[in-house]
């Protein structure tokens, strides 16, 4: 399928598709990028850790606010406007951050950034599902799934290697001018493939979905850090939480909401929501346990730790077009079912680590596991969507994104909870049965070390439980047969493309 004809013109699909896939590569690629670097960040700006986590949980904010409102802005604005503005931005963001002069530039350029990486991740899956026939969709979600998945896991290798050789500003001046060049390239070959209304901006929505989901992002990014017993957590999360429930009654009873909640109407999609986000929160353990085990327990380098992680994430980059179009042809049950068994063997195989475990074990089982976890992630997202009618699904992208941030934030915060709490607890133990005096700096070190791992031990027994449940779930996956028409009064029907 090399061009479609819409209304007006003929696309050219191959083109088309690469320029937005570039796009949402740099978008990926720049949401770990920066995690390394934060050191040298700190030391060349002069500020505390704290205050440098806020490049990272501003960025996270600003996507848990501009991706609620996606439905609405790929409603009101085609898809050529939308995607010039939204790799413009990005642009924009990142010259800013190249270029900081302090800290307050540099977490402008974060926010700048983040506004326009929010829109781009629903913007392509809408495309595809608009562009594509349903035998097709599996294949494409999964060559998009080469960047959504390698793009994160090759982020903390590149970044470890420059800010090793090169400052930390290198980093957003490879990004730059990728960003600037796609930008170029979409002027050419991206054209509008979706009908355009005048929806009305529910704003009161707006300020709630900020509120909430805002509110819930931070209190949880937070919370394993300043304590979950800090005012400043609790507050944070009860006016997320009361802000989250206010917006969910908003949009049911309003004409025009932000986010359709009418979608959970369809069974398949809820389903495979509910196992998405068990997976993200299984998959963020790994990501965030891997690393403190490798540096802080085992004293590897971050380059050293970030290529414990790259053969995973090249797995899972290779995977996803080849596990697409066994979705296309076997549909999402059994694939997700083979890569939960998978993940639930290896995360099982993770609760074994040791302070003197082989950096070739831990390796091994976190590229079979990320094997596993490839198998089933872009099947049962298309898989959901195919369950939605047509006009429907850019209310199931924005819906889907959404939560598996949350459920990110929430897994990073909760496992590393465990991890620590555990940890402590461990660490206790060890000293009061072997009768080490906290004054014996030396054996009360490796009691800590030994407690730590003991703790990363049980946040992995726990990400088991949580696979073990989206295993059976799995079960109930049914083949879905993409549905053509919506029921009255959800949403306008758009006409879907077809071939020439």
């Amino acid at each position: 399928m090399e061009t479609m004809n819409t209304k007006n013109s003929s696309i050219r699909i191959v083109p088309f598709f690469a320029v937005m896939m570039a796009g949402a590569l740099v978008a990926f690629l720049n949401q770990t990028l920066i995690n390394v670097a934060l050191p040298q960040i700190m030391n060349h700006l002069h500020i505390s850790a704290s205050t440098a986590n806020w490049l990272s949980t501003i960025y996270m904010l600003t996507n848990g606010i501009v991706i609620p409102v996606t439905a609405y802005l790929m409603s009101r604005f085609t898809t050529r406007q939308l995607f010039l503005f939204s790799i413009g931005l990005f642009a924009v963001g990142t010259l800013i951050c190249a270029v900081a002069p302090g800290f307050s530039v540099l977490l402008i350029g974060r926010v700048v950034q983040a506004a326009g990486a929010g829109i781009i991740f629903p913007l392509v899956t809408n495309v595809i599902f608009v562009l594509f026939p349903p035998d097709r969709r599996g294949f494409v979600m999964g060559i998009f799934g080469v960047a959504m998945n390698f793009a994160p896991a090759i982020g903390p290798t590149l970044s470890g290697w420059i800010v090793e050789n090169h400052s930390w500003r290198t980093l957003f001046f490879i990004i730059l001018p990728i960003a600037i060049i796609d930008l170029i390239f979409a002027f050419v070959f991206v054209k509008n493939v979706t009908e355009t209304s005048r929806p009305k901006l529910d704003k009161i929505g707006v300020i709630l979905s900020s509120l909430g989901f805002g509110g819930i992002l931070y209190g949880f990014s937070t919370g394993g850090t300043k304590g979950w017993d800090s005012v400043e957590v609790m507050t944070t999360l009860a006016v997320g939480v009361i802000a989250f429930g206010l917006f969910v009654w908003r949009q049911w009873v309003i004409d025009h909401p932000i986010l359709e909640f009418r979608i959970f109407r369809y069974p398949v999609f809820t389903l495979t929501m509910v196992i998405n986000i068990i997976v993200t929160m299984a998959l963020f353990s790994g990501m965030i346990l891997m690393p403190i085990y490798m540096q802080n327990v085992r004293g590897f380098s971050p380059l050293m730790s970030g290529l414990m992680l790259l053969p995973g994430g090249v797995i899972m980059g290779i995977m996803s077009p080849i596990t697409g179009r066994l979705f296309d042809r076997y549909g999402a049950k059994w694939l997700a079912l083979i890569g939960l068994a998978i993940t639930i063997v290896t995360t099982v195989a993770l609760t074994r680590l040791k302070l003197d475990t082989s950096f070739t074990y831990v390796v091994t089982i976190y590229t079979i596991r990320s094997f596993g976890i490839s198998i089933l992630m872009m099947p049962i997202f298309t898989a959901g969507l195919n369950d939605l009618p047509l006009a429907m699904n850019k209310y199931g992208t924005a819906m889907v994104n959404t939560f598996r941030m949350v459920a990110g934030a929430v897994g990073t915060a909760f496992f590393v909870s465990v991890m620590t709490n555990k940890g402590i607890a461990h660490t206790k133990d060890i000293m009061v049965s072997s009768q080490i005096s906290p004054a014996d700096k030396i054996h009360a070190a490796l009691a800590a070390r030994q407690g730590t791992v003991m703790g990363i031990n049980d946040a992995f027994m726990v990400a088991t439980y949580l696979a073990v449940i989206a295993f059976i779930l799995a079960f109930f996956i049914r083949k879905t047969i993409p549905r053509d028409s919506l029921p009255e009064n959800t949403a306008q029907q758009v006409k879907p493309i077809t071939e020439s």
